[in-house]
């Protein structure tokens, strides 16, 4: 990790070969590139490159003096009981608890909220060096079932395995090459849905391969059966790079299709009425069809959620003509005619809405990237309750329409995490703590968090977040972390990170987050005034950020780090190339860096809703100036 500032001691990097002899037309432009042979991670050379990196960076951490006392500082602060929300299956409740230091949090299952939480699966049995990962779950409506996908050394491959939860044994259910899936169980309890790639033919490497992924299709899984026999329910090979999901609805009489074309908020949605199949699913076995779907959304020009059902009658949350996202009604057998529930707010963000104690709904708004709860009628979308919740983010809310109550979890820079148990039987909802997470040695009167909005380059008011002890003198003497992400319409709100906390806490730092465009903090036009050709606003916000917070006292271009992963690491490279002069550090976390080729390995078809993709003539433009920011030059 070298500075960019220019006034580290030169680090001697490894010679990297450069392959002039590749070279690429784009549209008549002449594009070489020399590290093609990177590639290929499966290759003698780039495994040497990676050893011959990672021993540089070794080398570098092993002289930081501080090193030890801050993994020691972590290490205490991360070692404390974490609970996430409870929720209910059948006659029994489940939820997540990690100890402290595992590196997995696990599942136990109990038979009310008071009796002793038993294990149910651990995560952290599954393998000795702890790369086997539990990556979905879904229990059946029962309660006697729970199908739990795994996942190795990081993969998004997953096996769906499936675990009796009475006797704790596994049964002899497998299913591979599984992906980007949910799992949904049908009410009967007789097997679930899920999402699949057809199998290669040949052996990868699940943890390093980077193919791209076609074709995705949607299976029916019968308990007991071999994968073999599953049911194919959809598939669509016209449109080999759409992503499908199906799920069955609340009341169990409807199969929910959601067809995805990239990482928009858009998509198709078909039904199918489980009660309309003559020989149920398993005839399906016999004819080969696909099932019956009805179309009734066959285009992509908005999202939609089911919230709930009362038979035909479907509430939707939507962002059709309302980009703030509302609440819409429609019978499914006769959708020429919808209805507002609840309208679009002027200013803010409709997170979600979930249905419960009957005609109810938790809803979750956001205001300037800050979260506020209500209670509201699901027939009228009246407001009914508000519910008191400090300045901060809901993390999980876990209800079903039947229930009486709903658990809240809320996190805060500066709150570790509370799960709040709010009664809704009685007239005025009653909302107590239930869990509280607590670490020791933190004392949150010590910090301090402020909001302030930044004008970028166009006078847009960027939001961003400043933690930091309390009274810090602004003499631009403070080292800082500015983080950013700006994509896919992905809102970075408040949330504890013990991390965070020992830079502020043991080494004096500001730790900021710049709530950028290309986000979803205000809405689908957030996102898209920073997405495709307009991408370059995502930079010139975040730098304006940055100068905001030398220019207000609270650091220097040599003390100021900047951090971002993924479409947030390609946010870094960027950053780095355009305003070299700005920064100390820089952290890119697996960058999206390559801007003409992305969209050719594994999901990244997916992304060109964002980035634009290089085939296109008008796109190649936005591409190759967004490129020539962001690629490292070695």
């Amino acid at each position: 990790m070298g500075s960019v500032a220019g006034d580290a001691v030169r680090l001697a990097y490894p010679p990297v070969r450069r392959d002039e002899s590749v070279v690429d037309t784009y549209h008549g432009a002449q594009i070489p590139d020399p590290y093609r042979w990177l590639e290929d991670p499966d290759s003698e050379e780039t495994k040497e490159f990676v050893a011959a990196q990672a021993e540089l960076a070794e080398s570098v951490l092993a002289g930081c003096a501080d090193r030890e006392g801050l993994r020691r500082e972590v290490t205490r602060l991360f070692d404390h009981p974490r609970h996430a929300a409870p929720f209910r299956r059948g006659d029994k409740y489940f939820h997540f608890h990690n100890s402290g230091l595992q590196a997995q949090s696990v599942l136990y299952v109990q038979d009310d909220l008071e009796a002793e939480a038993e294990v149910l699966l651990d995560p952290n049995t599954l393998s000795k060096d702890g790369t086997v990962a539990l990556s979905t779950y879904s229990i059946s409506e029962d309660g006697k079932y729970i199908a739990y996908g795994l996942s190795e050394s990081g993969s998004d491959w997953i096996t769906i395995r499936v675990m009796g939860i009475a006797d704790r044994q596994d049964m002899p259910d497998k299913l591979s090459w599984v992906k980007f899936s949910s799992i949904s169980w049908t009410h009967d309890g007789k097997g679930f849905f899920y999402g699949r790639y057809p199998a290669p033919g040949v052996e990868l490497d699940a943890g390093t391969e980077t193919n791209i992924n076609l074709n995705h299709q949607i299976y029916y899984h019968i308990l007991g059966s071999d994968q073999s026999e599953d049911i194919l329910c959809w598939k669509d090979p016209e449109n080999p790079k759409h992503s499908l999901g199906a799920s069955v609805t609340e009341d169990g009489k409807y199969i929910i299709l959601g067809t995805y074309d990239g990482c928009d908020p858009v998509n198709k949605l078909y039904y199918c009425e489980i009660s309309s199949l003559p020989h149920g699913l398993e005839g399906f076995r016999e004819t080969k069809e696909m099932l019956p779907f009805v179309k009734l959304i066959d285009n992509f020009d908005a999202q939609y959620q089911v919230v709930a059902n009362d038979g035909d009658e479907f509430t939707f949350l939507t962002n059709k003509n309302a980009p703030k996202n509302k609440l819409v009604r429609v019978n499914i057998k006769k959708p020429e005619a919808w209805t507002d529930v609840l309208p679009e707010h002027e200013r803010d963000v409709l997170e979600s809405a979930d249905a419960v104690n009957g005609n109810q709904l938790v809803v979750c708004y956001m205001s300037d990237v800050k979260h506020t709860l209500q209670i509201r009628d699901l027939i009228t979308g009246n407001l009914l309750h508000q519910l008191p919740l400090e300045i901060g983010s809901v993390s999980e809310i876990s209800c079903r329409r039947e229930d009486k109550e709903v658990f809240i979890g809320f996190t805060s820079f500066l709150s570790p995490g509370i799960i709040y148990r709010c009664n809704l039987a009685s007239t005025i909802p009653e909302m107590k703590t239930f869990r509280e997470i607590s670490v020791p040695g933190f004392d949150r009167t010590s910090f301090e968090v402020k909001q302030i909005f930044v004008p970028s380059k166009d006078g847009t008011k960027i939001p961003m977040f400043i933690m930091s002890k309390k009274d810090i003198e602004l003499d631009g003497s403070h080292p800082t972390l500015l983080y950013g992400y700006g994509g896919f319409n992905i809102s970075i709100t408040p949330s504890f990170s013990v991390s965070r906390l020992v830079l502020c806490k043991n080494m004096g730092s500001v730790v900021c987050i710049a709530n950028i465009r290309g986000g979803g903090e205000y809405g689908e036009e957030w996102h898209k005034a920073g997405a495709l050709a307009k991408k370059q606003n995502c930079f010139d916000d975040f730098i304006a950020c940055a100068e905001q917070l030398i220019s207000s006292g609270y650091t220097s271009n040599k003390k100021i780090c900047i951090e971002g992963g993924s479409n947030g690491g390609l946010l870094i490279a960027a950053c780095i190339n355009q305003r070299p002069d700005l920064f100390g550090c820089a952290l890119a976390h697996v960058g999206v860096m390559d801007m003409l080729r992305f969209h050719k390995f594994t999901i990244g078809h997916a992304w060109t809703t964002d980035y634009g993709c290089s085939d296109k003539e008008e796109e190649f433009g936005w591409l190759i100036n967004t490129t020539r920011s962001a690629k490292r030059r070695l």
